[in-house]
């Protein structure tokens, strides 16, 4: 995949990722590690709480996000946040597979390093039923194509 420069990116342009599938397993996994609470560590006690049932960390769905995203915005340098809003507007399941979708929505040059910008981006997390269940968006740094 070719690395993308400042000078590729516009308003308006817009990537697709590739898809992830989850499982309970996974979803378990990731909460015994980083976020240990009953509505991500146990299916049965899960069906009395506020998700009515399993449902993955919100920081699990930005973790996957994070990885499609890599694969997708293949950014000169890599993707370096700069800041942006998350939000979570449904649970995510053991049963769902993710992608995202991603667009530009600002390009704003650096006054004081003319080599770089902040690109603003809407990306969004959605299951195999288009419903979205997290959007995000990220300030990202991107560079120019330096020339020799």
């Amino acid at each position: 995949m070719t690395q993308l420069f400042l000078d590729d990116l516009y308003v308006g342009q817009k990537f697709v990722s590739e898809s992830y599938a989850l499982s309970e397993e996974k979803i378990i996994q990731y909460a015994q590690e980083f976020d240990p609470q009953i509505f991500h560590l146990d299916p049965v006690a899960a069906e009395d709480t506020f998700f009515k049932g399993l449902a993955a960390s919100g920081w699990h769905t930005a973790a996957i996000t994070m990885r499609l995203l890599v694969n997708s915005l293949n950014l000169h340098h890599g993707i370096i946040g700069a800041g942006g809003d998350l939000v979570w507007p449904q649970p995510t399941r053991s049963t769902d597979i993710l992608s995202v979708e991603s667009e530009i929505i600002e390009i704003k040059p650096s006054k004081s390093k003319p080599n770089q910008a902040l690109v603003t981006f809407k990306c969004e997390t959605k299951n195999q039923h288009a419903e979205a269940v997290q959007i995000l968006h990220p300030k990202l740094i991107a560079f120019k194509k330096i020339s020799i």
